[in-house]
């Protein structure tokens, strides 16, 4: 076999584009990989050039990326179904068959569907059952198309039509499709060009949002079925570029809710199903800063507002006919953030964060005749691991029975059952694991590093205690991400069993930028303070190499879209730290998009980076961005990954930064460019094709560190 030093690597052509602001010049002599239609011969070249040179250099890994893969898979129960959920006169899944990349969605009939609905219900499913109905198959429509998502399914109140939105590229535009639900017959003309963002308003019709040029979610449209879409009514059209529209129904039914939002500040209308001819009317009318989600249960809207004096939410309500006359159920807390809120009819439940960790909340309330006041002795659900995950499911509105999905690094996906009424939790579903799994062979816990500056910044660790030695010489893997104020909650994987049993530890950095501890961790993380989310990357490594996790060689780290930008950005400022590095679709050409408004969701973007129009964000911006700050260093072994069709980070950046690497790095290790040329921001679209991405990322880091078996 020949060595990777006898094939060179691409050398991408250099052509001078200056850009100059505020007295300064920039030069990259990569601009002219962009190619918004991408399909201009010269890049398309490269990238097949890098694709080729990619595959030649793990071509010598290939047993063990196949070996790798097939662990994966063999750990997947491939014909399955989700925990049945009971919606009206059904029980609504989705199954999963062997070999298939697509799952089903079905549903079968509740035998006694005039009972009291109970966390001890079970769907029947022997030969005295009613028959499984499939209401669609996604492996049928995805035949055609390299790539196939669905981002939306929904049933119509009276259970005879869904509606799906269809997505065939991976660039997030969708067709809207409605069909018979028994048939699977179509119902009218496709709705096109529009996003995932669509509610059903009664039996005959529905609201749907459409993008701009820019992909900026901006027009809300009332469709009757059996209408021509272009005859379509425009219910609210968003002119400011900064705020993007999104639409979800409220858990009664009753009402739908338009949310008009930027970064900062969020504003409601709502839509009274049963008088859609009215329109949408204003229920929180935009205020800087304010921002709010609503709910509805009787009489009453239910609003989680933040502020920057409320900067963790309270939770407030107000009659329907009096959206001023406010009552504050639950107040604002220093130290405890509200997430989300979820409404049943004699329920409320508070989704929460503290400490870093998210909790359960739940409230009983009055009848719904009876007038609401600040709510006393809410009941937490309680948990068993030392870090975990935990996600609202659909409110099944008229029960007592809460639904959450539950995991953490070493429980698998679990979906509970709860009854608020009497406390009586029942696991529905655990994902199984094949290949002999055992969550009581690794450990899973909390460690808090010390930043720079003294802040304390939590660490979420698995590794399998028979294997890890803690004393520096096993191998990590840390990830990161740090943006928008997503919280990256410790939860299970798979597919990571095959680090983990070859005796990784795997460990999460809860850095600011992200919401893991509450809204000021986000704001310390963002605008002029961006730089903490990359400073608390490194610390969080140092610490876990001097409590003897491992070492400088044996560190990998991993991030992608805005996590790709802290790797990004931690490569230049600390390249001798690290082993190895993945970053996948990397925001990493920061100035550059952000200066350029025509770039999907570049304006909405300003809010949470800055606006480099200001010459204060345009530098400090440019002292971190990681395509300006490439410098003639040696770097440690990188592999970067794309998709062509991303609509949120173009191709183009992952693939200048990787070009201006290879002109000026002074070292010999790998750098490798992976560029799915069917794909989006997500990667492959298959169940299956989305392993295939993990085992070769795998492969990469074990090869790196020299942990190929010698057949292999």
């Amino acid at each position: 076999m020949a060595s990777s030093s006898d094939k060179k690597p691409p050398v991408a052509k250099k052509v001078k584009h200056e850009m100059k602001m505020f007295d300064d010049v920039r030069v990259d002599n990569y601009y002219w990989l962009r190619d918004d239609s991408r399909s201009d011969p010269d890049m398309l070249h490269y990238l097949n050039q890098e694709n080729a040179y990619t595959d030649y250099i793990m071509s010598g890994t290939k047993n063990l990326e196949d070996q790798i893969y097939a662990e994966i898979r063999g750990r997947i129960k491939e014909a399955d179904i989700s925990a049945p959920l009971r919606k009206g006169p059904y029980y609504y899944y989705e199954r999963t068959l062997e070999g298939k990349e697509y799952k089903q969605h079905c549903r079968r009939l509740v035998q006694n569907a005039g009972s009291v609905p109970s966390v001890l219900d079970v769907m029947p499913t022997g030969p005295e059952a009613p028959p499984e109905h499939v209401i669609l198959d996604e492996n049928e429509k995805a035949k055609n198309h390299v790539y196939y998502s669905i981002g939306a399914f929904k049933v119509s109140p009276n259970h005879k039509l869904v509606a799906y939105a269809e997505d065939t590229k991976g660039n997030e535009i969708y067709t809207i499709h409605v069909m018979d639900a028994e048939t699977r017959s179509p119902v009218g003309e496709p709705l096109v060009g529009v996003t995932d963002y669509f509610e059903w308003v009664g039996d005959e019709a529905l609201v749907y949002i459409t993008m701009d040029e820019i992909l900026r979610p901006y027009k809300v449209w009332f469709h009757k079925l059996g209408t021509n879409q272009s005859a379509d009514s425009c219910l609210y059209h968003e002119k400011d570029d900064m705020f993007s529209l999104d639409l979800e129904a409220s858990e009664s039914k009753k009402y739908l809710f338009v949310g008009s939002e930027s970064k900062t500040t969020r504003s409601i209308f709502y839509l009274d199903i049963s008088k859609p001819e009215n329109g949408l009317m204003v229920l929180t009318p935009r205020s800087e800063g304010i921002d709010t989600s609503v709910s509805h249960r009787g009489n009453h809207f239910f609003i989680k507002r933040r502020s920057d004096e409320t900067y963790n939410s309270e939770l407030l309500a107000c009659p329907l006919d009096d959206v001023n006359a406010i009552t504050t159920l639950i107040p604002h807390r220093d130290s405890v953030k509200i997430q989300d809120v979820i409404l049943f009819s004699d329920h409320l439940v508070v989704y929460e964060r503290e400490k870093g960790l998210p909790r359960v909340t739940f409230y009983s309330l009055p009848a719904i005749d009876e007038p609401l006041q600040s709510l006393q002795g809410g009941q937490a659900v309680e948990f068993v691991d030392p870090v975990y995950s935990v996600d609202p499911a659909e409110s099944q509105f008229s029960s007592s029975i809460l639904r959450f999905y539950y995991s953490s690094l070493r429980t698998p996906p679990s979906t509970y059952d709860y009854d608020m009424n009497t406390g009586v939790s029942v696991l529905k579903k655990i994902e199984t694991v094949l290949g002999g799994f055992d969550a009581s062979n690794y450990v899973t816990k909390r460690e808090w590093a010390i930043a720079q500056d003294g802040t304390q910044v939590p660490i979420s660790i698995v590794y399998r205690k028979d294997l890890v030695k803690l004393d520096g010489s096993d191998p990590m893997l840390l990830y990161g991400y740090g943006s928008y104020e997503v919280c990256v909650d410790p939860s299970f994987k798979s597919s990571r069993l095959s680090l983990l049993d070859r005796g990784f530890t795997f460990a999460i950095a809860h850095i600011r930028g992200g919401g893991e501890m509450g809204r000021k961790w986000y704001e310390n993380g963002k605008y002029l303070q961006k730089k903490n989310t990359f400073t608390d990357f490194i610390d969080c490594a140092e610490y876990l190499i001097e409590k003897k996790y491992c070492t400088k060689d044996k560190l990998c780290i991993n991030g992608g879209s805005a996590g790709g930008l802290l790797i990004g950005a931690v490569l230049n400022m600390r390249p001798d730290l690290f082993k190895a590095a993945v970053t996948r679709v990397p925001f990493v050409d920061v100035v550059t998009t952000m200066l350029d408004p025509t770039i999907p969701l570049t304006t909405a973007e300003w809010e949470e980076w800055g606006d480099p129009r200001k010459e204060e964000y345009y530098f400090y911006m440019k002292s971190y961005s990681p395509v300006d700050n490439v410098k003639a260093q040696k770097y440690p072994a990188i592999l970067v990954t794309t998709g062509l069709n991303d609509p949120r980070v173009l191709y183009s950046e992952p693939a200048k930064f990787v070009a201006k690497l290879r002109e000026l790095k002074t070292d010999d290790n790998v750098l490798l460019f992976k560029c799915e040329m069917g794909a989006g921001h997500f990667s492959k679209s298959g169940r299956f094709e989305k392993l295939q991405e993990d085992a070769f990322i795998y492969t990469f880091i074990l090869k790196i560190l020299n942990m190929v078996p010698a057949l292999a």
